[in-house]
């Protein structure tokens, strides 16, 4: 097995370490080795090196049990460096490469409780939430102690789906490779041809599969500053989203802040999480029930400690929902937002909905947590940074994103071309479109004075959407400009150009479009 793919871990904060069958390690972290000395320095350390003289159990017979499961504990004593034993929480998980056997031990120090011991470090349900937004005067150690442990796994469940993202990548980029290539040369009469195309439809289902797990993983944050905005209206538009689809028959409550923080926040990602959040209360209440959603401003003058979210002191937007579905088993809470996790027996149901929010949210800077009691419906928490001033709650209605103006669509893709033109020409306007950057030149010189916003990609062959802005701005500079993008936006552009990220809805195309030409 190639180390390299697995450690992601190097940089973790706590010990791992990838150890074979046989007891040898690996592979080593940098916390590893300051935590158990240059002992695990190398190739060749032996588990037993540090292998507590007073566990239960050998570390022959601990490596080669036929059932790990990462997200259950072993409560195992090490030998640290400079002597002496320590308790450990440790999470196994095997691995396996071609025919051979491997282990991923996570060594995660147990927090210590009130009486200065070690805090017990077998599992714990998630204790219930502590009212919002006042914090309780005292948290029991219990409580933060589950909480930290709880965040710990999950940490370490989004280090594994990076690594795991990383192989199998490469695994699906050669399958669908040599799949095509084969489909390609195949006659189209063989007997074949059937189960090679159900091949590449699997494959290519895994890829979708990969793609989800990388969305909610990955730990780099967007580089371009994220503008300030107003998160009632980020609710207001999501919930329109529901009422006009699979939650019409639900029962809707709003109870917003009147004059919410201001927040930062990538508005498309955003959307994103509170889609999963309330796609699980739909779910939960289904065919009919009552969905309730609260904001509210929270100023924290000392740490607060809800379930497993730990939120610093500062000022938040605080964003709960509640439903009156089935609630959630008590076994199940703990692991609601790890990776493809899920109650829901259906196939379509991946189990990445909470997981992808929660690396939303905490992407933000944020913390997320859930309470629940069976039969008495749940309860999602949303903390977001926020600062203490106040945006102008800018929604529109739908008569209000009409348009008469003339407008040029720029983008490589056709399907991008079509919804938008459809769309923006529904609401009035009158659409130009362009493939790429040379036509749209053409179609500017030839009416200098008609178009009043261009709404261009900014990643396009030959000419990109930067260098078209560049060309805009001696031809036709009176002209608005609307950048639309998959990436984050860039420092590259100046704060005039307006910006819309995809993927993105009719309603934020048409809200954008209407404040560019503003």
């Amino acid at each position: 097995m190639k180390p390299e793919v697995v450690f992601v871990l190097e940089n973790a904060a706590w010990p791992a370490f990838l150890v074979e069958a046989g007891g040898t390690v690996r592979r080593s972290n940098r916390a590893a080795v300051q935590t158990f000395g240059s002992v695990l320095e190398g190739h060749s350390a032996l588990l037993s090196s540090i292998w507590g003289s007073n566990n239960t159990i050998t570390p022959e017979a601990f490596l080669n049990q036929p059932d790990f499961h990462w997200v259950e504990p072993a409560n195992i004593t090490l030998a640290v460096k400079g002597g002496g034993l320590a308790p450990f929480r440790v999470y196994v998980a095997p691995l396996s490469r071609d025919g051979q056997r491997y282990l991923l031990i996570q060594a995660l120090k147990p927090v210590p409780n009130a009486a200065g011991g070690a805090a017990p470090s077998g599992p714990r349900p998630v204790p219930a939430a502590v009212p919002v937004p006042a914090p309780a005067p005292s948290t029991p150690p219990q409580t933060v102690e589950a909480g930290l442990a709880q965040r710990q796994k999950l940490e370490c469940a989004l280090q594994l789906a990076r690594a795991v993202t990383l192989d199998f990548n490469n695994a699906l980029t050669s399958i669908l490779g040599h799949t095509s290539l084969i489909l390609d040369s195949m006659e189209p009469g063989s007997r074949w041809r059937e189960s090679m195309l159900e091949v590449e439809k699997s494959a290519e289902r895994a890829a979708e599969i990969v793609s989800d797990l990388a969305s909610f993983s990955r730990q780099e944050k967007d580089t371009g500053e994220k503008a300030a905005g107003n998160l009632n209206e980020l609710l207001q538009r999501t919930v329109g989203l529901f009422k006009a689809g699979a939650g019409a028959q639900a029962t809707w409550v709003l109870h917003l802040e009147d004059h919410v923080y201001s927040a930062k926040f990538d508005e498309a990602k955003m959307q994103q999480a509170f889609v999963k959040i309330l796609e699980n209360a739909v779910q939960a209440i289904q065919p009919k029930g009552r969905i309730q959603i609260d904001s509210r401003n929270l100023r924290l003058e000392e740490p607060l400690h809800d379930g497993t979210a730990q939120v610093a002191p500062g000022c938040y937007v605080c964003v709960e929902v509640n439903d009156g579905g089935c609630g959630i088993a008590p076994a199940d809470l703990p692991r609601i937002f790890e990776p493809f996790f899920t109650t829901k027996p259906n196939p379509p149901h991946r189990g990445l909905g909470l997981a992808w929010a929660y690396g939303i949210v905490t992407n933000h800077g944020g913390s997320i947590a859930v309470s629940s009691q069976p039969g008495a419906g749940a309860s999602v928490r949303v903390y977001l940074p926020a600062e203490e001033r106040y945006i102008k709650d800018r929604s529109l209605k739908s008569a209000d994103l009409t348009g008469h103006q003339t407008l040029l669509m720029v983008d490589d893709e056709d399907l991008v071309l079509t919804m938008g033109q459809t769309i923006l020409s529904a609401f009035g306007y009158h659409v130009l479109v362009a493939a790429n950057g040379a036509r749209a030149m053409e179609l500017i010189s030839a009416n200098p004075d008609r178009i009043d916003l261009v709404i261009t990609d900014l990643v396009m062959p030959n000419m990109s959407g930067r260098e078209l802005i560049e060309h805009l701005r001696v031809l036709a500079p009176r002209v608005r400009i609307l950048c639309t993008s998959g990436y984050p936006r860039g420092s590259g552009l100046e704060g005039e150009v307006a910006y819309l990220k995809k993927p993105f809805t009719s309603q934020e195309l048409l809200r954008r479009v209407k404040q560019a030409l503003e």
